[in-house]
């Protein structure tokens, strides 16, 4: 698999350096996403700007790293203009994928994901009136 990776302390960006995206480059792109997530990267961005076909192998990693980056309230963008290629990902109808034209709206839709985060962490803090006040969950 040809790739180049850049890493910032929001997100890896992936640059995929191929015109398929199955099986033959599912296995290697899987090792290379679970160190991204061992280093501590939820955020993935992927450039699919060469990719011209995405097979069923392919389809399948696509969903299974999306459902890792969203369980950790991360993001796994695809960055494609290519036609075909946005048909044959979306009618796998993979819940929660983030697919935009541009490498620079992806990194975006990363920013805005993580303030999106960090706000709802703060109204859930700003509403827990607390126990210790005499307020239960379970009453209202």
């Amino acid at each position: 698999m040809n790739y180049k990776i850049d890493k910032t302390e929001q997100y890896a960006l992936i640059s995929l350096d191929e015109t398929t995206f199955g099986v033959e480059i599912a296995p290697p792109f899987e090792k290379l996403v679970v160190q991204l997530y061992r280093e501590g990267y939820t955020n993935m961005v992927v450039d699919f700007t060469k990719v011209t076909d995405v097979d069923s192998d392919g389809l399948s990693l696509i969903r299974k790293v999306t459902r890792v980056c969203r369980a950790e309230q991360g993001l796994f963008v695809i960055c494609t203009k290519e036609d075909d290629v946005i048909d044959e990902i979306d009618s796998a109808k993979i819940p929660e994928l983030v697919i935009l034209p541009t490498v620079d709206e992806g990194i975006d839709a990363v920013f805005m994901n993580d303030l999106e985060n960090d706000f709802r962490e703060e109204n859930d803090d700003e509403f827990d009136l607390g126990e210790e006040n005499g307020f239960q969950e379970e009453k209202y």
